[in-house]
């Protein structure tokens, strides 16, 4: 990890838009440890007034949050300050809205949950070159069990309606849920 914190522009301004509150203030402290200036925003609406009233030069934006997309709040970005760089977080990731995302002006598309120091490499990765790999990506199955962790607390921790959503059998879904966290 010889380069791991890539230099930072003069206008370091931040706008995280997520809905987690937990991870929202998790992340915010991560990237102000990194340099960054950080104004959060906990919905769509939040985050199209923060972009209208001081658009930051970079955007960490979740993709499903409770009142509509987040893509929105790119497109916005990307309207009022083109050299904006944003990207898009989510746990829905799939090849059709990481499109969508980088058409409306995203630069990347991560699933959650990201590490900051990713979240840092594809903010300031140069334009056409990709971020280096992880150097300790989580495994499959813990990719896998975090997905599940989510489904199931976005469903009020019911497991018969986890276990539709998510197309499994209910005691299988019991017993993923009773074991620890994979590594």
């Amino acid at each position: 990890m010889a380069d791991a914190s890539p230099e930072l522009p003069p206008d370091r301004s931040l706008l995280i838009v997520e809905d987690d509150k937990s991870f929202l203030s998790r992340l915010a402290r991560a990237m102000e440890a990194r340099g960054f200036v950080v104004t959060t925003a906990e919905s769509v609406a939040d985050g199209l007034l923060q972009v209208e009233s001081a658009p930051p030069a970079f955007a960490v934006v979740d993709m499903r949050l409770g009142d509509g997309n987040g893509l929105d709040v790119v497109s916005a970005l990307k309207r009022r300050r083109p050299d904006s760089r944003a990207i898009i977080l989510t746990g829905y990731g799939n090849i059709a809205t990481a499109v969508n995302a980088v058409k409306r002006g995203a630069v990347d598309y991560l699933a959650k949950p990201a590490d900051a120091d990713d979240v840092v490499a594809a903010l300031l990765a140069a334009d056409g070159k990709s971020p280096q790999p992880p150097e300790n990506p989580m495994s499959a199955d813990r990719v896998r069990w975090e997905h599940i962790q989510r489904i199931y607390e976005l469903c009020g921790r019911n497991v018969s309606e986890t276990a539709r959503r998510l197309n499994m059998h209910r005691r299988t879904l019991q017993r993923i849920l009773a074991k620890r966290a994979p590594r």
